[in-house]
């Protein structure tokens, strides 16, 4: 009777947010409305024309280091314009630019091996963060030998990763998924380490069993780190997935950046590393917001409970 009871408390009291939303799903005429009124607050702040006034200021740096002062560490560097003289030419001198379906293909090859070394990472990252951060014997038993291994680059792995894996896809995809699994474990351990133990205690003295707390206490209160994690993974992934292509393959923007510079394309090469960065960006931004949409009921049931 007791368990009982205690069920119907956790389902009002620990999923009234979650089923709220979902009872109560907003209408899409409000949500363009809100949409377009964070667009407009947005738009009068200062924030965009600050972006602006940054990337600004990037180029006119560079233009003047490289094509006007011509300083001697910036000889061999191209300037802004042979870069996007080059990558808007229908006709390139190197052969890549915009209108180049090559071009598009080292974006693709790129962006699928980060999706799906982020994928990989996500779903065993985030349980075994979990486990870390929840139980004390599985942690003393696995972290020592994942603070071990963390420390140790991709490129370290690239010579085992070759005798490993077969053929040139799996080894990259192995080498970006490193550094995305050990970012999106250790925030998950921390997000749940920094769940307050009032709420663990509260949960059991209302009759919680241990699994009941795991997924109605521990889970929700780490969302947050997690979704921070997650963020921090796919941004390093990027970063995994250059020093992989550099060593093998044939498409792929580490791939290109490579070729570029060993072929001396130095434009190329810097078209390479902007769209590297744009890409990674995008990636980054789309997390984030899925990460955002997820966690409406968190600031709502929040919201509600500063209000109480």
């Amino acid at each position: 009777m007791k368990e009982s009871a205690f069920a119907g408390d956790m389902n009002v009291a620990l999923a009234q947010g979650p089923t709220a939303v979902l009872a109560k799903p907003e209408r899409g005429p409000g949500r363009l409305e809100s949409s377009a009124y964070r667009m407009a607050q947005w738009l009068r702040s200062p924030r965009p024309y600050l972006m602006l006034i940054g990337f600004a200021l990037f180029l006119g740096f560079w233009y003047l280091t490289v094509e006007v002062w011509k300083l001697p560490r910036f000889s061999q560097m191209p300037g802004p314009t042979a870069v996007i003289t080059e990558w808007i030419n229908p006709d390139p001198i190197y052969g890549l630019s915009l209108y180049s379906p090559e071009y598009y293909q080292h974006i693709w090859v790129s962006t699928r091996r980060v999706l799906i070394a982020f994928l990989l990472a996500t779903a065993t990252g985030v349980p075994l963060g979990l486990l870390l951060g929840w139980s004390l014997r599985f942690k003393e038993y696995v972290f020592p030998v994942f603070e071990l291994l963390r420390p140790i680059p991709p490129l370290a792995w690239v010579p085992l990763a070759i005798i490993m894996f077969h053929g040139s896809e799996t080894p990259i995809i192995f080498l970006t998924f490193l550094a995305s699994f050990y970012a999106t474990t250790l925030n998950t351990m921390l997000g749940v380490e920094s769940i307050d133990v009032s709420f663990v205690r509260a949960a059991y003295c209302l009759g919680a069993k241990r699994r009941q707390v795991f997924w109605h206490v521990i889970v929700p209160g780490a969302m947050p780190f997690i979704f921070t994690g997650l963020q921090i993974s796919v941004g390093v992934a990027w970063f995994s997935l250059v020093a992989g292509e550099m060593v093998s393959g044939q498409y792929g923007l580490g791939y290109l950046i490579n070729t570029s510079y060993t072929m001396v394309q130095y434009p190329t090469m810097v078209i390479g590393m902007i769209t590297l960065g744009i890409v990674g960006y995008v990636t980054s931004a789309a997390v984030r917001v899925l990460g955002n949409y997820l966690m409406q009921w968190r600031a709502r049931e929040l919201a509600m409970g500063a209000e109480a």
